[in-house]
């Protein structure tokens, strides 16, 4: 077991200047903009292969012998840029992740160091499958909801049929993909918070219902105007808020733990 005093002399073993902190700071943002470049260059030359796999449950909802549009000379190209940002972002995550670590790290405790890295992957585990659920689940059933309305028309009217923009259409699945990632980082939230002590295992039940109520209204502003997308969102954010509650619980059950062994220790 680490004894208090060797947590404290390692600290101040790592403190240092601040220039020296600065200039710490800055390598750690030098490679995390480096990772980010270096995805993006990557991800710019099989962009055309990210379109594709974006726009596959659009294709396969409309079928053979439909298209998208742009409008603006400009359009594709920056969508590949947007395409290879989103891509970037994804890609870097980790490594932008992994050097906020190591920057924070020498001024925490070495059991704090410990308690810290657990979340670090669980952040975008978490993310992935916030994204797998948009682009798996929501997104299908969101297409077929919207592509509801194409009338054939008849004699004396038009038909209606959606040609969509590709910039629009992008545009908006990477914006539910970040949305339904973020979201999923609930459990993450609430026991960071739960193991500062800012919130504790007792306060989120008795806000769960509160809880449950929020949860619904974040699935009715991200998601169609359909039940079933809006449960899609709403039941694993709700899995997830008990999850929170399982995880602090532990947390205070190790520090009631923990506390007993320093008493008995004395």
């Amino acid at each position: 077991m680490t004894r208090p005093d060797d947590d404290e002399q390692h600290i101040e073993a790592s403190r240092a200047p601040l220039i020296d902190h600065l200039i710490e700071l800055r390598q750690r943002l030098i490679w995390s903009l480096l990772a980010f470049v270096v995805a993006f260059i990557g991800s710019y030359f099989v962009a055309a292969y990210i379109y594709e796999f974006l726009t596959h449950p659009l294709a396969v909802a409309l079928g053979p012998g439909r298209r998208m549009i742009y409008t603006a000379l400009y359009d594709v190209f920056f969508t590949y840029i947007k395409v290879a940002a989103f891509s970037a972002l994804c890609i870097s995550f980790p490594i932008v992740a992994s050097q906020i670590y190591m920057f924070v790290a020498p001024g925490l405790y070495r059991n704090e160091r410990q308690a810290f890295l657990p979340f670090l992957i669980a952040t975008p585990v978490l993310f992935v499958l916030g994204a797998a659920l948009v682009y798996y689940g929501l997104m299908p059933v969101m297409i077929h909801f919207f592509l509801g309305f194409e009338t054939s028309g008849g004699q004396g009217s038009l038909p209606i049929q959606l040609e969509a923009r590709v910039t629009e259409y992008l545009d908006l699945v990477m914006t539910f993909i970040f949305a339904f990632g973020l979201s999923f980082q609930l459990p993450v939230l609430l026991t960071l918070l739960g193991r500062v002590g800012i919130i504790t295992s007792d306060m989120l039940k008795q806000s769960r219902r509160y809880a449950i109520v929020g949860v619904f209204v974040v699935a009715a502003v991200l998601t169609p105007p359909d039940v079933i997308s809006q449960f899609a969102l709403a039941i694993p954010l709700l899995l997830l808020y008990e999850a929170s509650i399982w995880s602090v619980r532990l947390i205070e059950k190790q520090r009631a733990e923990d506390a007993k062994r320093a008493e008995s220790a004395v």
